[in-house]
């Protein structure tokens, strides 16, 4: 199963980099200014950035609680989307 959200923003790369360096101390993070990847431990977190979008792409393992997965993936990058919180995603 993936999931991809397309987040409006025009911060999509801050928030993208901010939330790869914030897990790289825990995760193995792959990253530059247009685009990211986790290897988050329920499953991977692909994220691109574009000019009015922030794309996330989670890929739940079996088993893994997938509201939750969102949640996490949704809470985080809203910490760091502050002055616009909450940001919006349609995930499907």
């Amino acid at each position: 199963m993936t999931l991809t959200a397309n987040v409006p923003t025009k911060n999509g790369s801050r928030y993208l980099q901010q939330l790869c360096k914030h897990w790289s101390h825990k995760f193995e993070t792959d990253f530059d200014a247009q685009q990211g990847v986790i290897a988050f431990p329920m499953g991977p977190i692909r994220m691109a950035a574009a000019d009015e979008t922030l794309s996330v792409t989670i890929e739940p393992q079996d088993g893994v609680d997938v509201e939750n997965f969102k949640q996490v993936v949704a809470d985080h990058l809203n910490r760091f989307a502050f002055r616009e919180a909450p940001l919006a995603f349609d995930w499907r």
